[in-house]
């Protein structure tokens, strides 16, 4: 069964980083590309960025509109996927999301991690 569960959320001040994790079980981790999405309430989900299955080279893309601020990164011994970011401002806040790509299975969701930058 597919699992992905994020963390490392929570309240920090402007200018300050947090690093969510995302740390998933149920399929073969370094096959599939894994992505982390951000939404606002009352917006659209937003594409942060996507890593490459380490087979493809782990590459990174990140969305349009992200800032450079931001880091994404894999770990497979941990099967685990990690976002790195700094310099938080308070238009990052949102709920984190991380999504597993697993082709014809479909994708997988996290449940979520929040984030709120305030003073």
């Amino acid at each position: 069964q597919v699992h992905l569960e994020e963390s490392g959320g929570g309240l920090v001040q402007p200018g300050g980083s947090l690093r969510l994790s995302c740390a998933t079980s149920g399929f073969s981790f370094s096959e599939y590309p894994m992505s982390w999405y951000r939404q606002v309430p009352g917006k659209e989900r937003e594409l942060v960025g996507t890593i490459t299955s380490t087979v493809a080279g782990g590459s990174v893309f990140y969305g349009r509109s992200v800032p450079d601020r931001f880091t994404i990164s894999r770990d497979d011994f941990k099967a685990t996927v990690n976002l790195q970011l700094n310099s938080l401002e308070p238009e990052d806040s949102a709920v984190y999301y991380c999504v597993a790509d697993l082709g014809e299975r479909g994708d997988y969701w996290g449940q979520g991690t929040r984030v709120t930058v305030s003073s």
